[in-house]
């Protein structure tokens, strides 16, 4: 398209200039930190608890906030409970509360008072692992290590009140417990060894040496249990 020449020529457009005068406003901004009044306190609540931690008693005040994974951590000194998720989870920080198996970074350490509770540190004795330990170490259970110390209680706490768990019952048990290395099978396999090896243990002490009559009286009850299989076997041959 062509255009004429001189249309692309604007004339000057009128220009309206407002001046606007009024009066300056003045805003006095809150200060960042307001000070402190006499009626407000930034003062924490806090309760006096007593708990038995691994066998030891223990006498403190707790913040109403700590969580009982915070006590034990940053208070007691206990590490050995992991936190993960910090939201009921993951089960890295499960302890024994009374025997069962707990998130501590759910449950308010107020909530511990007068009760006990066992870490994994409380497991080995006199230098000794307990055979949970030793079962996680010959089975290849820790891998990164961070959940075991949860695995560990979870187990405990299943070993404690079922001391002959199926499969299926140590995988229900277990089943709190994320272990992000995967190694689930692993877990599942060093709690059978576990409660087999314990069960083993009793089944030998409670089975001691036999003195002379008792020797004798086998004896007799092993012929008599030969004699009367041998009958069986004759009556049944000559049945057919």
């Amino acid at each position: 398209m062509i255009f004429p020449a001189g249309n692309f020529s604007r004339a000057p457009a009128p220009v309206l200039a407002v001046a606007t005068a009024g009066p300056a406003l003045k805003v006095k901004l809150p200060a960042a930190n307001p000070p402190a009044t006499d009626d407000v306190t930034s003062e924490v609540p806090s309760t006096a608890i007593r708990l038995v931690v691994n066998g030891t008693e223990h006498r403190l005040d707790v913040e109403d906030r700590w969580t009982l994974a915070e006590l034990l951590r940053d208070h007691i000194g206990l590490t050995g409970t992991k936190i993960g998720c910090d939201r009921g989870e993951c089960g890295a920080c499960t302890v024994l509360l009374d025997g069962k198996p707990v998130y501590s970074c759910s449950n308010l350490a107020v909530w511990a008072d007068g009760r006990e509770v066992q870490t994994v540190e409380g497991l080995a004795q006199r230098g000794q692992l307990d055979p949970l330990q030793q079962a996680f170490v010959e089975h290849d259970g820790p891998q990164c290590g961070f959940c075991t110390s949860g695995q560990l209680m979870s187990a405990k706490g299943l070993l404690t009140h079922n001391p002959h768990p199926s499969p299926h019952e140590v995988q229900a048990a277990m089943t709190g417990n994320i272990c992000r290395c995967s190694n689930y099978n692993r877990y599942v396999e060093a709690v059978l060894a576990a409660a087999a090896n314990k069960n083993a243990q009793m089944s030998k002490g409670n089975s001691g040496p036999l003195d002379g009559i008792d020797q004798i009286g086998a004896e007799v009850s092993t012929t008599k249990g030969r004699r009367n299989a041998a009958i069986s076997t004759t009556s049944a041959g000559g049945a057919r």
